[in-house]
């Protein structure tokens, strides 16, 4: 039977600014099993990295919880004491970050970062050493021992980020969330990112929430994807689906834009026309229609809710025009 790890439960946050209450996050709802990979896609202000800092509760001073729960293992990490929270981070629940070049500490050895990991650990130095030999040398760093006593410095973006990767994963975690790991590294090293996180995800049956822009790197490792536009989730379900078929627009435009699906040579790659709206001042109705070649009056008139389009599959998407067929 699936064991569910994670669960967003129709998570709405706000950011209090000056001009109202920014709508970062709204009404977000999906689950994460034990075990699986999920993928959140979506550009550049849709919302990933609000949802990143709510689950880790590491938010700004301005962010308020509106409504919705965020469940872990059963506990709303919403609720729970900042003392609980912080013994969850890096044990039960590690992240890796974007920039491999802004991880790690400049001034400490990779060593001795490696050792303050492990504070929780009733383990010797000795032990605790040996582990993250045993680490770096399951992410592919050659020569491991000797590799502990170098700096940050020493290495390039590829190893570093593998490093990181290795320290997100030093303490078994159930949950491991990545934050566009492979962003800043070139096509060659992200595959080899990708082969060696698949790999340890595999070793510890580990969950991984995956944020990505990258479509390519979604439907290579993913079984699931969540899409989000402008704080909102537009279409989730099975990988293969969502590319296959998707339901939502701008699900479409996105798979359409990627480099990976351009057939013919063209000056000028496809794009998205228009803009994310203003979420201090959203529109009403649809909140893609303005950039929507297939908006009709209805998608002016009201919001579409996200509707189950096949059960088995868990396929969902929030637009009028499958509402249209599924009644006709």
């Amino acid at each position: 039977m699936t064991e569910v790890l994670l669960e967003i439960d129709n998570l709405s946050v706000d950011y209090e600014t000056g001009r109202g209450d920014l709508k970062a996050l709204r009404n977000i709802s999906f689950s994460l099993n034990k075990g699986e990979i999920v993928g959140i896609v979506g550009e550049s202000g849709c919302g990933k990295s609000t949802l990143i800092s709510s689950i880790l509760r590491l938010t700004a001073p301005n962010t308020r919880f509106r409504e919705g729960e965020v469940r872990f293992k059963g506990r709303n990490l919403l609720n729970i004491s900042e003392q609980d929270m912080r013994s969850l981070r890096g044990s039960d629940i590690s992240i890796v970050f974007q920039d491999p070049m802004q991880t790690h500490n400049p001034v400490l050895t990779i060593g001795r970062q490696m050792l303050d990991i492990q504070h929780r650990s009733s383990a010797t130095k000795a032990e605790k050493l040996h582990r993250a030999a045993e680490m770096l040398s399951a992410v592919g760093i050659p020569d491991p021992q000797a590799r502990l006593k170098q700096f940050p410095h020493e290495f390039s973006g590829g190893m570093r980020q593998r490093i990181a990767i290795a320290m997100a994963l030093m303490s078994e975690p159930d949950l491991l969330i990545a934050d566009e790991p492979t962003t800043a590294l070139d096509a060659t090293l992200e595959v080899q990112i990708i082969e060696h996180l698949r790999s340890l995800q595999q070793d510890m049956n580990c969950a991984v929430l995956f944020i990505s822009h990258h479509l390519g790197v979604i439907a290579e490792l993913c079984d699931r994807v969540v899409v989000m536009y402008a704080g909102a989730v537009v279409e989730s379900g099975d990988v293969r689906e969502i590319f296959g078929n998707p339901k939502h627009p701008y699900t479409r435009r996105l798979i359409d834009c990627d480099p990976g699906h351009i057939k013919e040579r063209a000056r000028v790659l496809p794009t998205i026309p228009g803009e994310v709206p203003d979420l201090a001042n959203l529109p009403k109705g649809c909140i893609f229609r303005e950039r929507c070649d297939q908006a009709m009056p209805r998608c002016t008139a009201s919001v579409p809710p996200l509707q189950t389009i096949a059960e088995i599959t868990g396929h969902r998407a929030a637009c009028w025009l499958n509402h249209e067929e599924m009644a006709s």
